[in-house]
């Protein structure tokens, strides 16, 4: 197949990557198997109460209008774009290309991880279609710092500082009590992890659905896909032809 402006599909860079939902598919049958059944009820009401609640229709919608934003990228990054001190401006990023924006839940999520693994293998396939790369989370900057260095990650990792960005995305929810519960009962502390909110102690316990937009140079929303189960994802390759 061959792309507008030249060039075969799949390029090289993509012939020999993994299904990313082949990838989550066995995360979650391991999880499946050595969890507890109550544990995992938790969860799986959670995903069912968020997915009656209509929040994946409230996402930005393929061709409206971007937000803007100036976030904070982890140190250890190896930014490709310029930035004005450790802030990563969209206005910036788009002034080079479109933007591929990857929000994820934190580095304590393995389905995050192993997505994020898949963007990064697939990093020069983004490039080569002359297109930008950032992952947010609200994470502190100190988590993506700890995420970019184990990983390996060579593209942006941004903090939403109470999934702001996210909310006007469409993407932002508040864990209910029992989702907190739980993930205190398995050592996941976001509070720690986000940072202490004493204004708005609910914006600690704010996450993003995973989610992931194409932004065009013009500002316009070109790709979007988000799901209230976390266990699904859009495959970057997917991602990538809509470029």
């Amino acid at each position: 197949m061959i792309l507008p402006g030249g060039g075969a599909w799949p390029p090289d860079t993509l012939r020999t990557v993994p299904d990313l939902q082949s990838q989550l598919d066995t995360i979650t049958a391991q999880t499946r198997a050595l969890v507890q059944p109550e544990r995992l009820a938790v969860t799986d009401a959670a995903i069912h109460d968020l997915l009656n609640a209509g929040i994946e229709s409230r996402m930005l919608p393929v061709g409206a209008n971007a937000p803007s934003f100036a976030l904070p990228a982890a140190s250890a990054t190896v930014l490709a774009a310029p930035s004005s001190g450790k802030l990563v401006r969209s206005d910036d990023l788009l002034s080079l290309g479109s933007l591929i924006i990857n929000f994820f839940r934190g580095r304590w999520c393995p389905y995050c991880v192993t997505e994020l693994e898949a963007w990064q293998a697939l990093y020069p396939a983004v490039r080569e279609r002359g297109a930008l790369l950032v992952a947010i989370s609200p994470q502190l900057p100190r988590q993506n710092d700890f995420l970019v260095q184990q990983h390996s990650l060579t593209f942006p990792v941004l903090t939403d500082t109470g999934c702001a960005l996210a909310a006007q995305f469409g993407i932002a929810y508040t864990l209910p009590e029992t989702m907190r519960t739980h993930l205190r009962s398995i050592l996941i502390n976001l509070p720690f992890i986000h940072g202490e909110n004493k204004q708005d102690p609910d914006a600690t316990w704010r996450l993003p659905l995973p989610a992931t937009f194409i932004i065009s140079r013009d500002n316009k929303v070109l790709f979007a896909e988000a799901h209230a189960d976390h266990r699904v994802r859009p495959d970057p390759t997917d991602v990538l032809r809509a470029l």
